[in-house]
């Protein structure tokens, strides 16, 4: 056997050595485990915390494959196009350009594509899961006496919709294909929740928290036990790469608002609705949510220690940047106590303002007790329609995810009120309640009645408010 043959060979049996030769790197502890266990391992499931470098790993993973055996097919997935094409590719570009000039000149990149030269039945693929097309990683074959000639490659898999894991089941169970998953445990429910449960003897797992890596740091870790606690799911997800503890009375699962950060969606071509949540001095804090149909637009800005006219000159000034074609159709306003006299300076400046009660009754009397009730269910169901998305906004994931309710004697939903959140060492959820407030002129929209009927308040001419600043 020639030298090349026994390099060749000696590298298909050790990955670590791949990395360390090839790639001229030398892995983290957790990832030279994950190395190894993909040697020898048909199935690999790694939950992780956030900024470990499981993307740079997966992007070793796949060099190895492609290039240390022949045919070898390597079909990749995530809950994303974006997370595919400018995480994924993006990332195993940048090692593909350190490998030795021989290896680098095997290689063909395209956009979704990777593919060995005169070896057609040697490539990488991306391929978008998606609940409307499952058949991400279906109709793959292998090759059974080549180890690893199928290997399925999952990134985020938590946020992968269990349909496409269903549909993908027969070419994964391919004698002699290799199945890796990785990503933050989003969810503690789905195929990937399940590796680490009812199906973990079937799984080599490993959980790598923001402790176990060389790249995180220790100050980053400590803000984040700082502004959301230990318990907290935030920090259960971000730092411990622990899958949320759902309480079954929790109104939105943090699942749900982690897949709207990574979805990329159509936008919807309608007028923007800002929801404004007031406070004045204190710890509470005033905010501004700006959503835009199935879209929010930005995260949610949010102040304190401002009196009230400064507020109004803060909305302006936001309204006033915005391109005119693109201004709110409704600034809805929160007008409980201070809120009021902010809504009417704002149509005294000639503002699309309303003022929204949200201790009125709901549109929907039979199930709720009151519209703020109604309108944290909305904004649940906004997301679990599945076609939204959510800029990367921590406070407000955080925010969104820790409000509980409860169910009356006589049967309505209740949500858990500011001053029940603080007993249990919460801040008040303002960032929450100014996003769930964009969805109050929907409210009012399925109740049929008219928007004085609901607390808002219709556009004045100058003097007809009492309120005069």
């Amino acid at each position: 056997m020639s030298d090349m043959s026994d390099t060749l060979l000696a590298l298909r049996k050790d990955p670590v050595l791949f990395v360390t030769t090839c790639l001229n790197v030398k892995p983290q502890k957790w990832q030279e485990e994950a190395l190894h266990a993909i040697a020898t391992k048909p199935r690999i499931a790694i939950r992780s915390s956030h900024g470990v470098g499981k993307t740079a790993f997966l992007s070793w993973v796949i060099l190895w494959l492609l290039l240390t055996r022949v045919p070898c097919k390597v079909p990749c997935t995530a809950n994303s196009a974006n997370q595919l094409e400018q995480v994924l590719w993006s990332e195993l570009q940048k090692w593909a350009k350190r490998l030795p000039t021989g290896f680098q000149k095997e290689l063909n990149f395209a956009s979704d594509k990777i593919t060995l030269k005169n070896v057609k039945e040697s490539f990488a693929v991306a391929r978008t899961a998606r609940r409307d097309s499952p058949e991400a990683l279906q109709g793959f074959h292998g090759t059974p006496e080549v180890d690893g000639s199928l290997s399925f490659i999952v990134e985020e898999a938590s946020g992968v919709p269990d349909i496409v894991f269903e549909v993908a089941q027969g070419a994964m169970s391919t004698e002699g294909s290799k199945t890796v998953m990785v990503g933050n445990p989003t969810s503690a429910t789905g195929y990937f929740a399940d590796a680490f449960g009812k199906n973990a003897d079937r799984w080599h797992t490993m959980t790598v928290s923001c402790y176990d890596s060389e790249m995180v740091s220790k100050d980053w870790i400590e803000d984040m036990k700082r502004q959301y606690g230990e318990d907290s799911n935030i920090f259960r997800i971000r730092c411990l790469g622990l899958p949320p503890l759902q309480d079954d009375d929790t109104i939105i699962p943090i699942h749900l608002l982690e897949d709207a950060i990574k979805r990329e969606v159509e936008p919807q071509e309608v007028q923007p609705i800002w929801g404004v949540d007031i406070s004045r001095f204190g710890s509470d804090r005033s905010a501004l949510a700006k959503r835009k149909g199935n879209v929010l637009l930005e995260p949610i800005k949010n102040w304190s220690q401002k009196d009230l006219m400064e507020t109004v000159g803060i909305i302006l000034a936001e309204y006033e940047s915005v391109p005119y074609d693109q201004r709110p159709s409704d600034i809805l306003v929160d007008s409980i106590g201070l809120g009021s006299g902010v809504v009417d300076r704002l149509i005294e400046l000639d503002l699309p303002a309303r003022g929204v009660n949200v201790a009125e009754s709901p549109a929907l009397g039979q199930r709720y007790m009151k519209l703020r009730d109604e309108l944290w269910f909305r904004a649940k169901e906004w997301l679990e329609a599945r076609d939204c998305k959510m800029p990367e906004d921590e406070t407000l994931i955080h925010e969104l995810s820790s409000v509980r309710y409860g169910i009356t004697s006589n049967g309505k939903f209740k949500c858990e009120g500011k001053d029940q959140m603080k007993r249990r060492g919460l801040k008040s959820p303002d960032l929450a309640d100014a996003f769930v407030l964009t969805f109050a002129s929907q409210a009012v929209r399925a109740s049929g009645q008219s928007y004085t009927s609901y607390g808002y308040r219709r556009e004045l001419s100058y003097g007809d408010t009492g309120w005069i600043v």
